[in-house]
């Protein structure tokens, strides 16, 4: 029996609200996309500065290992050969991301993978880190005690606010390490940026859908639900039930963008600063996601910083203190029946690009098939 006007309401004009639209409304389903911000596309939206796509909320490069998914980002914009290969500076000096080869050779002047091997090793005895307990051990263990000390003790920090030796050592384990001579960062097949933006690419998800901005959903939940027969919300799960377990912890960032007057100011789209002494973890230059030859350049400074009401969440705080909070407010969204959680701040998780398109194709194909309108294969 429906009761609304549209089938779904959809709470965030991010990723996964956009291409969870976009599969509704292949099928012949009615919805209305709203977002508390004056534009699509969540945080991967893009503003022109002096004719350059700036990544407004830090910046994404797309990848993944998943053909299906690359060739469903591809049926909307064309994506770019942009590989992913940031320098660090540290000391005065420049040193290739990730660790691979050309860093080990900048570092301790080895040629071999062996040598590297030696290197670490040698550095491992005097730490007992058969069983790291933390992010610390475990970086130690991965890439030996100079490796931590200039690279990854001061950033990681920085990035969350707290002594490496207080974090778990699931989040050092994306680093990528490799023995050859490849400053490529991500090992996935399929990488790149879309041509002309991410704006590109959400315009194309969210065409002929109706879509709202600069709507505050809190202000009106009970009206704006009642206009659609089910909600998909994108947003903070705890604000979603005002808080009732506690909230939720995150960090958050500032960005400041500045116009340079000169065509090229550091030649890389990203280096990470990983001394703990400069406040900025990374200075982006944006024009080098799209290989830009404009006149001026634009450049931001991300700076961590703990979350605080009103401030966009980023990364999840995800101790054993947090996800236990989070699965009691899991649960009770399960028991809501007109209620679908999705997506980075709804399930509380970190995403890449390609797994939150992922997990909307997958929830949306299973409301599909609730409905009998596609079969289940």
């Amino acid at each position: 029996m429906h009761s609304g006007i549209y089938d779904y309401l959809i709470v965030g004009a991010g990723l996964f609200g956009a291409v969870f639209a976009h599969q509704m409304k292949k099928y012949g389903k009615k919805c209305l996309v709203i977002d508390k911000r004056k534009h699509i596309g969540g945080n991967t939206y893009c503003e022109n500065m002096e004719g350059i796509n700036v990544h407004k909320y830090g910046p994404h490069i797309f990848h993944t290992n998943s053909k299906n998914i690359w060739d469903f980002v591809n049926s909307f914009v064309a994506f770019n050969r942009f590989t992913y290969s940031p320098m660090a500076s540290y000391g005065g000096r420049l040193y290739n991301l990730p660790f691979n080869m050309n860093t080990f050779y900048q570092v301790w002047g080895v040629r071999t993978p062996e040598e590297v091997k030696n290197k670490i090793a040698s550095q491992l005895t005097s730490s007992n880190l058969e069983n790291p307990g933390n992010l610390e051990e475990q970086a130690i263990s991965m890439v030996g005690q100079d490796l931590y000390e200039m690279f990854i003790k001061g950033y990681t920090r920085k990035q969350w606010g707290r002594p490496c030796n207080e974090l778990p050592k699931s989040i050092i384990k994306r680093i990528p390490l490799r023995y050859t001579f490849d400053n490529n960062y991500f090992n996935d097949l399929y990488q790149g940026i879309p041509i002309g933006g991410y704006n590109v690419l959400l315009r194309g998800l969210l065409e002929g859908i109706e879509i709202k901005l600069d709507v505050d959903y809190f202000s009106n939940k009970s009206g704006l639900d009642g206009l659609a027969d089910k909600t998909v919300f994108t947003g903070m799960i705890d604000e979603y039930f005002n808080y009732q377990f506690g909230k939720l912890e995150y960090r958050s960032l500032e960005f400041k963008h500045q116009i340079i007057e000169k065509e090229n100011y550091q030649g890389d789209a990203v280096i990470n600063y990983t001394a703990y002494d400069v406040p900025y973890t990374r200075i982006i230059e944006h024009k080098h996601f799209e290989f830009g030859r404009q006149k001026n350049t634009v450049v931001t400074h991300e700076f961590p910083q703990e979350h605080r009401k009103g401030m966009e969440a980023y990364y999840p705080i995800n101790d054993s203190k947090n996800v236990e909070r989070y699965n009691h407010y899991k649960k009770k969204a399960e028991t809501e029946k007109n209620l679908i959680m999705g997506g980075r701040l709804a399930e509380y998780k970190y995403y890449n690009m390609d797994q939150v398109i992922a997990s909307s194709l997958r929830i949306a194909k299973k409301e599909l098939v609730k409905d009998g309108v596609v079969p289940l294969v």
